[in-house]
This record gives C-alpha cells, structure tokens and sequence, in this order.
C-alpha cells in the first residue's frame, strides 16, 4: 500500500539535483573524481571522524557504549540509558540525513533509492565489525574499492555478486568483522 501511495504522490520517476552548484572535478595523481563525490567523501570522513572522537573521548559517548554494551549496568552507575538511547538514535538519523543529502548531489533520487544503499550499509557495518566506528570507515573504503575494481573488471553488473560474495567468506573467516571484538 505505502509503496503505491508514495507513487501516487511522489511518482516513481528518479529526480536528480542540478549539478549546476558543484560541477567540475578534482585530480588526484591520476584520478579523477567529480566534484560532488569529492565532497561527499571530505563530508563521510569528517562525520566518521566526529563520531568516532564523540564515542571515545567524551563523557557522553562512554555513556551512551555503556548501554550499549550493558542497560542494567549503566543504570547502576547512574546513567539514563533512555536518554543515551534517544541521543543514539538522534545521531543515527542525523548521519543518515547527511548522508541523503551529500548522495543526492550525484545519485538519481526516487522513491526506493534507499533499499540498495541500506544493503551495502549493513555489509558495511557488519564487515567492520559492529560497534566499531574504524572498523565502519574501513570497510566502507574497502567495499568501494572492490566494487569499482569489480565493476571495471567483470563488468557493473557482477559488482554486487563480488561485494557479497567476499562478505560472506570473511565473515566465514572473522564472525565479528575486521575491527570487531569478541
């Protein structure tokens, strides 16, 4: 039902930014990036390294990993773990947000774009280990390595079979991820 309402409002068209703010591109030695995925990226890697200072160097951030690994715990030693949960989820909708907005200025938008995006999003996160903000960045510079070089070597559409295919093998390898811990 949802999915034909939001036709009916939205259409199932895909919609596209105009490139008319962000165009031209870097070089990188050889490489080329467009501008936009340049940013984006500049963008992923400050956010990434925000997060990861937020949850290692700060009072808060201690809190919010002690209910995360223990409520009943973290309650004992005083801290409220409905408001470190609702600060968790605040920070997760946040970062999801920039992160539509930073892939809006080069993806075509439509309303399903982000069922494949969550995807790769949890073999991400479940191939750097769960919990573990390195382990996420990590992964996710690994993945669009094997994606790019699977994709000019075997052809895009055989990209995603190669991505989870090695998913699946280092799981099989290292249960908790690359970074993660027992």
């Amino acid at each position: 039902f949802l999915r034909y309402a939001t036709f009916f409002v939205v259409s199932a068209n895909f919609v596209t930014l105009p490139d008319t703010y962000l165009s031209g591109t870097v070089l990188l030695g050889p490489i080329i990036i467009p501008l936009p995925k340049f940013y984006s990226g500049v963008v992923a890697l400050l956010l990434t390294l925000g997060l990861h200072l937020l949850l290692t160097r700060t009072q808060v951030g201690s809190r919010v990993l002690a209910v995360a690994e223990n409520r009943e715990a973290a309650m004992l030693m005083g801290i409220r773990p409905d408001r470190m949960q609702a600060l968790a989820w605040g920070l997760a909708g946040a970062s999801a947000g920039i992160a539509g907005a930073m892939i809006a200025m080069f993806y075509p938008i439509s309303y399903d774009v982000g069922a494949s995006l969550a995807l790769i999003a949890f073999v991400v996160v479940a191939l750097g280990g769960f919990g573990s903000v390195p382990g996420a960045l990590l992964a996710g510079i690994l993945i669009g390595l094997i994606e790019a070089l699977s994709a000019y070597w075997f052809g895009p559409v055989f990209k995603d079979v190669v991505v989870y295919g090695l998913f699946v093998a280092i799981l099989w390898v290292r249960p908790q991820g690359l970074l993660g811990t027992n």
